[in-house]
Formats: C-alpha cells, structure tokens, sequence
C-alpha cells in the first residue's frame, strides 16, 4: 500500500425542496417530487460518515441520480433536454473556497456538484479502509478500486457535463479545470502507489518498480502544475503535498533503477543512480516539514515518521554501499555525472479512471408524468440570481463528517506499506 493521502473537505450544500409545479395532479408526479428529496438527502447522509459501506453508497447515488436525470434528459420520445433543467436551484460550498457557496439554477450544476462529492467521498473511503492497522489483499484491491472510481467521477464531468453549464467556471471553484485535473492527477497517482507497494511486496523486477515509480512521481508533479495556475493561497498545501510525492517516488524511481543497473554490473551509472535517489529523498524530507507548516485543509500528519517514507532512506544507504564497495573492488567503472534516464513507461500497472455514465433515469419518470409538469421555467439569468443576491442567502456551514480510525502502528509486511 501506499502509506499516506491528503484529503480536501467535503462539499457543503444547501436543501432543495424541488417543489415542481404541476399542470394537472398526476401520483406518479407527486411520486417524483417527494423521491428525488428524499434520495437527495439519504445520500447527503450517508457522504457525511467515510466509514459507510460502498455498496450502500453506490446503491442511494444511483438512486439520486435516476430521478435527477429525469430534470437533464426529457423522459418521453423525443429524449432531448428535460423542461425542468431550470426549474430547481442549487447552492454547493466548493473545495478551497471557503464556506460561499456557488449557486446555478441548473439541474447539470448539481449533477456535476453531487458526482464531484461522491468522488471526494470514494477517496476518503479509501483512506479509511488503508488506516485500519492491519488490511487484506481483497482490502487493498477496494483501495485501489475506490480511488480509480473517484478519478472516473471527475473525468466524466469535466468531460461531458461542465462544459454545457450556462454560467462559465468560476477561477479556483471545483468547475475550473485546473482544480478538476488535480484531483484526477491525485485519485490516479495514489491508486498507482497502491500498484507499486505490492509490486515491492511481490518482489517484481526493480525495473518494473523503477518505471512505476517514475510515472507515479511525474503523476503528482503534474498535479502541482495544475494547482501552480491559481492564485489562491488556499492551494498552497494541496500543491506541497504533490510536489513531496512526486519527489519522494522519484526518489524511489533512482534508487530501484540504481538496483536493476548493478544487476547488469553497471557499477558506475548504479552509483550515480543511487546519488540521485538520496538527494531526491533529502529533499522530500524537507517537503514534509514545509507541508506541515503550511495552513489549510488536509490531515494533520508527519508523513516523514510513516514506516513507507521511513523504511526507503535505509535501502537507498544500503544498495549505495553495496554499489560504491562492488564498483570500487572489481568493476573500477567511472561514476557519471548524471544519472541515466528513468523508464518513461511502465510496462504494466499503469492506473486510469473506472468510467462512469449516469443510471437510466427512475421508471417513475413516466411521459405521462413527465408531461403533467408545468413546462414554464425560470429564467436562470434572472438578476434574482446575482452575485450580490447570492451573497444575501449567506454561507453555508461545513459538513460535519465523521472521523476515522488511522492506524499508528507499524504494518507486518516486507515493504512497510500502508495507506493513509
């Protein structure tokens, strides 16, 4: 496993009645109203409490959404745009932008708000279920599943949905797409770390482990890239956090590819290999302590006194040694000044989003109760809706969620491995 995440806070939201206007009184239609309330908060429940079971989850988003597509897609025969798009308004908090929340009269703003929340929530599961003290193999596989879920959620709405909201993103809200390939950046990346611990559990070929490391660490620097296009300061610890990861599993990356080059007997390209890999690991260490320092959401953590991070700097002095002692009694090569390449590519284990489409819409959604809505919409650009007007409905408060056990026992494996 991997042994350490950072976390962002859920999105907060406000209560929606959907209080829909009927043209004639239709019991499937009065159905509809008071099911896609309900769902919406039974699922607003649930993403409060990361110890919740995924199936369970699973089960109440798919619900939500089955009703919520009816207000996105018209469900009768000509399945074009629903006339109710507009007809509910949506108030979400955003990631680091404090307790204002954002607000659309859009059904696709909620969708896109609510996906984007249960992805947060898949990756705090995860986190959940790696701090326990001791985790299995099919364990480790949910890990793994859970964040390749979250990174699906964010690709599917910023691929197909974002871009047909009426209002143009906000910079720094969780529709800007450099906010969103953060997190996809991150649920990828930490999905793949899980991929590289047990790669070194199973002793796979150093090679192999090198290159995955690689692709991991240029993962997260991709991440910090994305997040370096904003201004806010609120950024300011996500950011460190993935500029220590990259440079941590770069570490990692020198110090397997210095062990595959001494399997080949070269020495000197071994050594300065292993050169890099404790630089990188130095400077890690001191990423750290800068992450801890800093403000802002995230766990509060010393990732430097986690075993994984612990357990790397002995193998990097010990294959070192071993590299100078064999190269200065028997091989006498000439140690580069720089080291060679890393692997670009992995030849297997490399980590993409689990794709996501939205569940057909509720059988409740008949045409018959479709059309029995008043089809007369609100103007979503109605001045009602302002900036300022939206700044007189206030804040809205951070979600109380329930916090979860993480191990701070040392795991009994060979790799030192554990998620957190």
């Amino acid at each position: 496993m991997a042994y350490w995440f950072h976390r962002n806070p859920l999105k907060a939201t406000s209560q929606v009645n959907f209080e829909l206007k009927l043209i004639v009184s239709d019991s499937q239609a009065v159905q509809v109203c008071s099911e896609i309330r309900q769902s919406r908060n039974r699922l607003l429940d649930l993403l409060s409490d990361p110890n919740n079971d995924a199936a369970t989850l699973t089960t109440a988003f798919e619900r939500y959404l089955s009703f919520l597509h009816g207000l996105i897609v018209a469900p009768d025969e000509k399945g074009g745009e629903s006339k109710l798009r507009y007809s509910a308004r949506f108030r979400w908090t955003q990631s680091l932008m404090g307790n204002t929340p954002l607000a659309q009269q859009d059904a696709v703003f909620e969708l896109v708000s609510i996906c984007q929340n249960v992805g947060i929530w898949f990756m705090k599961h995860a986190a959940m279920i790696a701090g326990k003290d001791e985790i299995n193999m099919d364990e480790a596989k949910e890990v793994h599943k859970c964040l390749r879920k979250a990174a699906g959620y964010f690709s599917a709405m910023q691929e197909k949905y974002v871009g047909n909201l009426l209002q143009k993103p906000v910079p720094g809200s969780d529709l800007d797409s450099s906010i969103v390939n953060a997190y996809i950046s991150q649920c990828t990346a930490e999905a793949q770390e899980v991929t590289i611990a047990r790669a070194i559990e199973l002793k796979h070929a150093p090679s192999l482990i090198s290159a995955l490391a690689n692709e991991t660490s240029r993962m997260y620097s991709s991440g910090a890239n994305y997040l370096s296009k904003l201004s806010s300061s609120k950024i300011a610890k996500w950011q460190k956090y993935f500029e220590l990861k990259s440079t941590f599993y770069l570490a990692y990356a020198y110090c397997y590819a210095g062990e595959n080059l001494l399997s080949q007997e070269k020495c000197g390209d071994a050594v300065r290999s292993l050169q890099e890999s404790e630089k990188c690991y130095i400077s890690a260490i001191k990423q750290c302590k800068d992450y801890i320092s800093l403000k802002g959401a995230g766990v509060a953590a010393k990732p430097e006194n986690h075993l994984f991070f612990r357990s790397l700097g002995p193998v990097i002095k010990r294959t070192l040694e071993k590299c100078e002692r064999e190269n200065g009694f028997i091989f006498h090569q000439k140690v580069p000044a720089d080291p060679l390449p890393l692997e670009i590519k992995a030849t297997y284990g490399l980590v993409s989003p689990e794709d996501f489409t939205l569940p057909p819409i509720n059988s409740l959604w008949t045409p018959v109760a479709y059309a029995a809505f008043d089809s007369a919409k609100l103007n979503p650009k109605d001045p009602a809706f302002s900036k300022s007007a939206q700044k007189a409905e206030g804040e809205i408060p951070p979600v109380k969620e329930v916090n979860v056990h993480q191990t701070g026992k040392d795991p009994k494996n060979n790799s030192g491995c554990v998620v957190q």
